[in-house]
């Protein structure tokens, strides 16, 4: 740090030096051709398009660049550390100290905090020579993403798969368009879950999730279904009040539902479940 405060105090003594000596010969320049005109007759005045003594040379290009060096070098070292982690995510490269403070202007050598914090960084790997970015699942491509995914038939968090490689996202709205993945929002936290389509997999489910969809009663009317899967922003597959205008303007009456007939059991019904006699409590026998 101290070696590049000494190298901008050196290089602003010799722009200062510079500028001096280049206004000192503006003026000298000027004062000549202020002699040389009075010597002249008056018919000879110095024409209107004259050009005008050059404006002096800045060197602001380094100086700018040696102070935004120096604003990163003496930024906290979370900002730091943040620099360099969006580095090796961006790339997913390894790099060197050195390579690093080429690249980004951390100087993790002259800074043993960053170092030491770097180093011991859950997503940052270091090899003992050089730092890479450590995602929490090490994927490289779409397939190898697919196969991931299918180890998880309950789920896997898409949090946890977004720093898996650059394109990731992208792919996994590949496979959910191609129908091999679903992506379902988490109601509790709003998350995505990813989960394989796939037919063969066992899914595990809690009895208490079992006991609230059977406590579901359905609406009787199909119109009612409809408008309850409309509110919870799903599209229905039907559309009974279309098809009942339909059949209105071709005249067909609609279907009247049929009460079912209920079976008495007998004596000589056959049996199945006789395991169960809680089932024959009731059982109807004529004549009994």
């Amino acid at each position: 740090m101290a070696s590049l405060q000494e190298s901008l105090s050196k290089f602003k003594k010799q722009q200062e030096k510079c500028q001096s000596t280049l206004t000192s010969i503006a003026a000298k320049a000027g004062s000549s051709k202020a002699t040389s005109s009075k010597a002249m007759p008056s018919s000879t005045s110095t024409p209107a398009n004259a050009k005008s003594p050059a404006p002096p040379v800045k060197f602001s290009n380094d100086t700018e660049r040696l102070q935004h060096i120096n604003s990163i070098r003496k930024a906290p070292v979370g900002a730091q550390i943040k620099r360099v982690i969006d580095l090796l995510f961006e790339t997913r490269q390894a790099f060197t100290p050195e390579q690093i403070n080429e690249t980004c202007y951390v100087d993790m050598n002259a800074n043993k905090a960053v170092f030491d914090s770097l180093r011991n960084n859950p997503k940052v790997s270091y090899d003992g020579k050089r730092f890479s970015y450590k995602s929490k699942h090490a994927l490289k491509d779409k397939n190898q993403l697919l196969v991931l995914i299918r180890k998880f038939p309950e789920g896997i968090a898409v949090i946890d798969l977004k720093d898996s490689y650059p394109n990731v996202m992208e792919d996994l709205q590949s496979l959910k368009a191609s129908g091999q993945i679903w992506l379902l929002s988490n109601f509790d936290s709003q998350e995505d879950i990813a989960y394989p389509n796939d037919p063969r997999a066992t899914i595990k489910v809690d009895d208490d999730l079992k006991q609230l969809f059977r406590g579901i009663e359905l609406p009787r009317d199909m119109l009612d279904i409809e408008k309850d899967l409309q509110k919870n922003g799903m599209k229905p597959a039907t559309n009974t009040a279309k098809r009942r205008a339909m059949a209105q303007v071709h005249g067909i009456p609609p279907k009247n539902k049929t009460k079912k007939k209920k079976h008495e059991i007998s004596k000589r019904t056959k049996l199945t479940n006789a395991h169960l006699p809680e089932l024959f409590q009731n059982l109807n026998v004529p004549g009994s």
